[in-house]
């Protein structure tokens, strides 16, 4: 019916609204691929093992390293040219360590100890009693006296510095007229006979006689003992 033909008073019929586009329809989403871990468990690509997995899976394989070695060479722990640097390095270690030891033998150790016969000077330049000029240097004692013990005569005697216990040195104490040794207390006189203490003889005496130029040589390659009845040999007592 036409709008002419409509009754009066009755409202017109609004026009239908347009019908709303079609919506793409989305496809479904596969399932999340299951991948199993180090440990043997089934994890999902949230989980660790399974993130892992899928950023292994997207790198792609590693690329291979290159080695060195030769299509013959099976070691397992070092390479061919590992083990001849290696060879070399000990046969180069060996050869120095056989030079030093040629070169140590051809050149030895040289003590250079005193001499074991050597002047002291002229008679006239010594008092009575102990002189200790010659201690350090030669390891001797001379002594002047105006009546030796064995000889009784004036003159002079050489003593060995060398305690008859263990071979300490023995001190000269001037105030007490004696020879004090400091490693165990023995004591001996001037004369050099021991009077206390553990050492069990007296001090040797050295070879002491006049040289050609009229100086007074002492000579510590020959050795007088009391206990042996040596002190009375003619070079064991310079007469003066």
């Amino acid at each position: 019916m036409s709008e002419e033909t409509k009754p009066q008073g009755e409202a017109p019929t609004p026009p239908a609204p347009p019908a709303p586009p079609a919506r793409a329809v989305a496809a479904p989403r596969p399932p999340a691929t299951v991948a199993p871990d180090l440990a043997g468990r089934t994890t999902t690509v949230a989980s660790q093992g399974g993130a892992a997995a899928k950023a292994a899976t997207t790198a792609g394989p590693a690329p291979a390293r290159a080695t060195a070695r030769d299509a013959d060479d099976t070691s397992p722990l070092l390479t061919r040219r590992a083990w001849i640097g290696l060879a070399w390095g000990a046969f180069s270690a060996a050869s120095a360590a056989a030079l030093a030891a040629t070169g140590r033998f051809m050149f030895p150790n040289v003590l250079n100890e005193p001499p074991q016969q050597f002047k002291i000077g002229f008679p006239t330049e010594y008092g009575m009693g102990v002189d200790e000029r010659w201690k350090e240097k030669y390891g001797v004692w001379v002594v002047r006296t105006t009546d030796d013990i064995e000889n009784h005569v004036s003159g002079f005697y050489s003593l060995s510095v060398t305690c008859t216990h263990l071979g300490c040195t023995p001190n000269y104490l001037s105030a007490e007229n004696k020879f004090k040794c400091p490693c165990h207390g023995s004591g001996f006189r001037l004369t050099g006979v021991n009077f206390e203490g553990p050492a069990p003889r007296p001090l040797e005496r050295v070879r002491i006689v006049l040289a050609e130029d009229g100086q007074i040589l002492v000579d510590k390659s020959r050795h007088f003992q009391r206990e042996l009845g040596q002190w009375t040999d003619p070079e064991a007592f310079l007469k003066a």
